[in-house]
């Protein structure tokens, strides 16, 4: 019954979190020394006074800032957060249709962090000043220091332009075209097409980004898995396993990184999260069309509606991986059931 009222007390926890945000993000805009108008309606419809008219009363904006709160909430609710000054397309509609290739990103890069950087901070830990763990110590070292847009750049540079090995930017070949839209990721929907050339093509792609953003997320859980692993070999009770006879494989693995892995949980999902939003440079780099180009595009042309709804997006997906992980850390670790 704890773990339901804990979970439970969580998912309550995402409503006043959710208003925060919102209102922080409100208080901002209306900070920013800009006509409401402007972050509303085009530069041509401003002409219009038809449609400053239509705007004033749809997001109250010749009422009190309180009330204004509340229209803006109801608009929320509703999916309507403005027009897009650059595509003229609905915000929640842009974000829809760019979601899926950030999140078919983020996915390729947790899973190239986890399957590389997890054995390698377990193996560092185990051999512990040897030449795997200074190799591990350096690739992390790297992975933390080199930025997207640096390495980015010099990968493309040397495997697509030089060597000629890796496919150029894109999320497909352009010969092909994009598959026909059901999730909007690119290796489902060719699989569902039975589109095989389609499929690796567009795994192709998705080797270099998701290594360029995936490689700072394999550094982090590299040496958090090290140090925590290096802490838990110390225990008593690994010790305790060691001298019963326990074979060294099933001590590492079941004694040592079961527990080891209580701390990651947190790290990885945040790290999940941080892969979500920080895919700006790589999408950038890449011609990837995902929410981080979209953000970089609004920017750059000034589309405060488009930015807002992508600063809206990725704080509401913090907010619910915060919560995914404060749920799996409960069923991981029994004392925090108990406590």
């Amino acid at each position: 019954m704890n773990l339901y009222l804990t979970i439970l007390r969580r998912l309550l926890l995402i409503i006043p979190m959710t208003i925060g945000i919102t209102l922080l993000l409100f208080v901002v805009t209306h900070i920013v020394p800009v006509n409401p108008l402007a972050v509303i309606l085009t530069e041509k419809s401003m002409e219009d006074p038809h449609a400053v008219a239509a705007a004033v009363e749809k997001w109250g904006l010749d009422k009190p800032l309180p009330v204004q709160y509340v229209v803006y909430l109801n608009n929320l609710l509703h999916g309507d957060l403005g027009l897009s000054f650059k595509t003229k397309n609905p915000v929640s509609q842009d974000l829809v249709t760019f979601m899926p290739a950030t999140f078919e990103l983020a996915i390729a890069s947790f899973i190239f962090a986890i399957l590389f950087g997890l054995p390698l901070g377990v193996l560092s830990a185990v051999r512990s000043g040897r030449l795997i763990d200074k190799v591990s110590q350096v690739i992390s070292l790297l992975g933390a220091s080199m930025p997207p847009f640096w390495s980015g750049l010099l990968v493309l540079f040397l495997f697509y332009y030089k060597l000629g090995i890796a496919p150029g930017p894109g999320r497909i070949d352009a010969r092909l075209g994009s598959p026909e839209t059901v999730t909007g990721l690119f290796l489902v929907d060719t699989l569902l097409a039975h589109d095989m050339t389609g499929f690796w093509s567009s795994a192709s792609h998705l080797v270099l980004p998701s290594i360029i953003l995936g490689w700072f997320t394999l550094a982090l859980i590299a040496r958090i898995t090290r140090s925590s692993m290096l802490e838990v070999l110390r225990q008593d009770y690994v010790r305790t396993a060691r001298a019963k006879g326990v074979r060294e494989q099933r001590v590492i693995l079941s004694h040592a990184l079961r527990n080891a892995l209580i701390p990651l949980t947190t790290l990885m999902g945040l790290a999940f999260a941080g892969l979500m939003s920080g895919a700006i440079m790589t999408e950038t780099i890449f011609a990837w069309p995902g929410i981080g180009r979209y953000a970089v595009e609004a920017s750059a042309n000034l589309d405060y509606p488009a930015l807002t709804g992508v600063t809206l997006l990725i704080a509401l997906f913090y907010t619910l991986v915060n919560l995914a992980v404060d749920i799996l850390y409960t069923l991981i670790d029994p004392r925090i059931r108990e406590s």
